[in-house]
């Protein structure tokens, strides 16, 4: 399992690629609950390319705050991967960005469902170049454990962005 100072490690590098191309980044992230943004700005200085997060757990809080359809939450549920690609472009909209990537999941120990099992979870990055990539997971540990690997994996999703391993749209 990663540590979370191995996590603040790759959020440095996350900034590092930032800051090296003048982009801005946000997060939106429910079963995370902050953790993302949490570990951004574990970093001095992180205000130069980290302009914010929106943590929206209730299915009101993603509508009000990143315009999230109210008939996507009710048709697929707030786990899901359309959710989790209109929590990204709203963050993208909302804080005005280069890039924004978004969480939700069931982090556990309870929630789960036969075809949504306890960690299952969506994420998603949005950039405004145009480029979208979302990605499915279901994790394997206990609640703790399933909010870090979410992190990890969305801020890995971050780096192969700013990387350039990714396809252009």
């Amino acid at each position: 399992m990663i540590t979370t100072e191995e996590l603040v490690q790759l959020a440095r590098r996350v900034g590092e690629l930032l800051v090296e191309r003048n982009l801005l980044c946000a997060t939106a992230e429910s079963c995370t609950g902050g953790l993302i943004g949490h570990l951004i700005t574990e970093n001095a200085g992180s205000s130069a390319y980290f302009a914010g997060a929106a943590v929206v757990y209730s299915y009101t809080a993603k509508e009000r705050l990143l315009a999230v359809d109210h008939e996507t939450l009710l048709r697929e549920g707030a786990v899901s991967a359309a959710v989790a690609q209109q929590m990204a472009q709203g963050a993208l909209r909302l804080f005005n960005v280069d890039v924004a990537v978004s969480v939700t999941g069931i982090a556990g120990p309870g929630g789960g469902l036969p075809h949504k099992p306890i960690g299952t979870t969506y994420l998603h990055l949005s950039a405004a170049d145009g480029y979208e990539q979302g990605a499915h997971y279901v994790w394997p540990g206990n609640r703790s454990q399933n909010k870090l690997l979410s992190a990890q994996a969305a801020l890995a999703m971050l780096l192969n962005y700013l990387e350039g391993r990714h396809q252009p749209s």
